[in-house]
């Protein structure tokens, strides 16, 4: 009967099969406890730190870190059109511009383009002295970079989902915000009346040199027509008729001294007849033009002499009561929730890689036989 013979071996354990099972050991185990079993297990640690950052946040948001800010805004808008001669003395019917209607896009457009220029801004910056107000040094070397970012960081202009402009100012004095918000709602109407008027004047100018030319002209040929009048010319071709026909009648009675005395006339109504009918028809003419001109020289006249305003006022800015910044609870809560995260990922990192079990897994690597102890920089 043949003999079965059994081999045994003896069963070594891989160290590095031993590691990957630990390894998977602990991946399991993270999936089985899950986050909220790591909160549990380190609690006290999350309430330590919970209650730490709330007390920073606090502090560091206080007004000793962070000087608080009032917030006063001014919402306005622009209207439809920019000409008073046009909306208000134009005899054009046709016209699509009223005066008291609510401009659209393009005006809105032009009105931040307005505000946001440097004719409103450094005349606020003049009157409130805002160089000295916001700590900046004037013998600094950047001082008009500092001011003009300060400006631009803490007055805001933006179109709103209704088509108005609203203009927002921070300020660490309440008052002060309300006055430079409310100014810079006038100094809109009185930086476009001042644009307005550089082109206004100069057109007015333009009109009134040729309406006045015009008129001079008309005047002159009245005159001339006054001096032919003098000489019994009042319309030429009806006294030439009439005259031609009592010549005949006079022909046919013989009456040498009629016929003279005719003839005379008609002799005066040959010279000057022509001149007549020419400066009456002339006169005729000038007068229309001087009727279209002085038209454009009242309308001309109104736009350089005449302001409208060319906004309405939704809301005005007033005192604010309480400050707009910081918003002390968000800080609170964004630095609680970004302390936490970080908490949890560095407490995953400790239960993923445990600091015992990582330095006793460094020193049990066996040293290769074969591995020399590199040189030194001085050959030891």
């Amino acid at each position: 009967m043949p003999c079965r013979i059994k081999l045994f071996f003896p069963i070594f354990d891989d160290p590095k099969k031993e590691n990957v099972q630990k390894q998977h050991q602990v991946e399991s185990d993270m999936t089985s406890l899950g986050l909220l079993n790591i909160i549990y297990r380190y609690r006290k640690s999350f309430l330590i730190i919970a209650i730490s950052t709330i007390l920073l946040a606090v502090i560091f948001s206080s007004p000793i870190f962070i000087t608080p800010l009032y917030k006063s805004t001014v919402i306005l808008y622009p209207t439809s059109s920019n000409s008073i001669s046009k909306v208000l003395l134009s005899t054009n019917f046709n016209t699509n511009k009223d005066l008291l209607e609510i401009g659209e896009d393009e005006q809105t457009e032009r009105m931040l383009q307005i505000l946001n220029s440097n004719k409103i801004r450094d005349r606020i910056i003049a009157k409130y002295d805002l160089m000295n107000h916001y700590g900046i040094n004037e013998g600094a070397e950047y001082r008009y970079t500092r001011l003009f970012n300060e400006y631009e960081g803490k007055i805001k202009f933006r179109r709103t989902e209704y088509m108005a402009v609203k203009i927002t100012v921070l300020d660490k004095n309440p008052k002060l915000a309300s006055l430079i918000a409310n100014d810079i709602a006038e100094l809109f109407d009185s930086t476009m009346n001042v644009m307005q008027k550089e082109v206004a004047s100069k057109a007015f100018l333009i009109v009134e040199g040729e309406y006045l030319k015009l008129k001079s002209e008309v005047k002159a040929i009245e005159d001339s027509l006054n001096v032919i009048r003098k000489l019994g010319i009042h319309d030429y071709e009806s006294q030439a008729e009439m005259l031609n026909q009592q010549l005949a009648i006079e022909l046919a009675k013989n009456n040498q001294a009629g016929i003279k005395a005719l003839e005379q006339r008609l002799e005066v109504l040959a010279e000057y007849g022509g001149a007549y009918v020419s400066l009456r028809d002339m006169l005729e003419h000038e007068r229309k033009q001087l009727s279209q001109i002085k038209a454009k020289y009242e309308e001309a006249k109104v736009d350089a002499t005449q302001n409208l305003p060319h906004k309405f006022v939704v809301t005005n800015a007033y005192e604010a009561e309480k400050k707009a910044y910081p918003i002390r609870w968000l800080i609170m809560v964004v630095a609680l929730f970004s302390t936490i995260s970080l908490a949890l990922i560095v407490f995953i990192i400790f239960e993923r890689f445990p600091a015992g079990e990582l330095k006793k897994k460094l020193q049990s690597e066996p040293s290769s036989p074969h591995e020399h102890k590199p040189e030194t920089l001085f050959g030891q």
